[in-house]
């Protein structure tokens, strides 16, 4: 049953079926193989997977997240990041990174950064003369923190489907989020280094880094308001987004005056759109799931990976990053944690795993996935901006891809590093 499952569900993906009714037309296969098919049961199914209040926040980030491109808050974080480290060699590249670290505190979703980072940053990269693929590579690179620090809609949707809480996967993906991101920064680092045309942009002014963190205090504020609240109790995540809507909305509408009510169509429009998209594979999802655990899919993948690894949650580890790996490379983030993580979950529950320790490196590892060709999405929206092929991002986004791993591997086994932060709340 699991080879009618994986050849189910890649094959329609191989004939570019649309994620959600792959889902959907899987569970038909699943349930006709094993004579129990119920248009009733996957419709239910459906329903029960949307139904759920802490996936409201979803639709309440991604507005923030267009409130903050339109109206903006992603120019003046992008100004704070550049005040900072624009002045070294290369400087630019290094803005990316620090503006996309940034901003994933605000929006919490990976495309969102992406358009607001790289239709700020590559023109001004490529009139300065960058190297235009690599510039690309590195915007789209460095946006795959957006899941990763928090705010971040696939820990929401991983706390619903795997009843963790969401507050402590958001405060386990900071570290991971900070090593992701140096580690970006040293592969631009080398890259500048062997290349002469890279100019020093200007000298560092403390002056002028009080001046650009004066013009994004209320930006800066945006995260630390929305984990504050989390943290300290005052908010429930999904709380903590609609305050995030509220308060970017005013900034944007009366405090900076960029975004004007003509504006805001478009903005709920994109915003419905995208939560769409993630609620209708959610909800596809669920249903596959069912007929999943029907066919006792889980149990067999259980039984492969606990004979690949013994009694070593190491080897496990590197297993399923191996896996999820795979996965990524065809599969978008949303409905491969959706798929895989009620499946794994309850085999890392059998070698005494941490789930918030899981979970943050199931999502990293997914991250990487949305820069990997050939289904990245990633990908694609830096090729709309840059104006570049596919395959010519791709040739340049493997530095980064590699070091992306390796960052996967370091919070992997230094479990530390994801654990620490969430231990010290209540």
């Amino acid at each position: 049953m699991l080879i009618v499952f994986l050849l189910s569900l890649f094959g329609f993906i191989a004939l570019t079926v649309p994620i959600a009714f792959a889902l959907l037309l899987t569970a038909l296969v699943l349930g006709i193989v094993m004579n129990a098919w119920s248009p009733a049961l996957v419709i239910q199914n459906l329903f029960r997977g949307i139904d759920s209040f802490p996936l409201m926040a979803i639709p309440f980030f991604l507005l923030a997240g267009e409130i903050m491109n339109t109206g903006g808050i992603s120019n003046r974080i992008v100004s704070f990041a550049k005040a900072m480290v624009g002045h070294v060699r290369g400087g630019l590249g290094y803005v990316t990174v620090v503006a996309s670290m940034l901003i994933s505190g605000v929006s919490g979703s990976a495309v969102a950064d992406t358009s607001a980072i790289g239709s700020i940053l590559y023109p001004v990269m490529k009139k300065e003369g960058y190297d235009p693929k690599k510039s690309a590579a590195l915007f789209a690179a460095s946006t795959t923190n957006g899941p990763i620090i928090p705010p971040s809609i696939p820990m929401v949707l991983l706390g619903v489907i795997g009843n963790i809480s969401v507050v402590k996967l958001f405060i386990g993906g900071i570290i991971p989020g900070i090593i992701l991101g140096m580690s970006l920064m040293t592969v631009w680092y080398f890259h500048v280094k062997k290349r002469d045309f890279y100019k020093v942009e200007g000298v560092f002014s403390f002056k002028g880094v009080i001046r650009a963190a004066a013009d994004a205090f209320l930006v800066l504020l945006i995260p630390v308001i929305i984990l504050g609240g989390i943290v300290f109790g005052i908010a429930t995540p999904t709380e903590a987004a609609v305050v995030s809507v509220v308060y970017s909305f005013i900034l944007a509408v009366f405090v900076y005056k960029e975004l004007k009510i003509k504006d805001m169509l478009q903005v709920l429009v994109n915003t419905v759109r995208g939560t769409a998209v993630v609620l209708l594979v959610c909800g596809a999802a669920t249903s596959a799931a069912y007929y999943i655990t029907t066919a006792q899919i889980p149990a067999l993948l259980a039984n492969v990976l606990l004979n690949l690894s013994g009694a070593s949650w190491m080897m496990f580890m590197f297993w399923v990053n191996i896996l999820v790996l795979l996965v990524g490379c065809v599969m978008d983030l949303t409905p491969a944690l959706l798929i895989l993580g009620p499946m794994l979950l309850p085999i890392a529950a059998k070698y005494g795993i941490d789930p918030v320790y899981f979970g943050v490196v199931l999502i990293v590892n997914l991250s990487i996935g949305l820069i990997t060709p050939p289904v990245g999405n990633i990908l694609y929206v830096a090729c709309g901006i840059s104006k570049l092929s596919v395959a010519e991002i791709s040739k340049a986004i493997w530095p980064f891809i590699i070091v992306g791993i390796v960052a996967l591997f370091i919070v992997t086994y230094i479990p530390w590093t994801i654990t620490v932060l969430p231990n010290m709340i209540k």
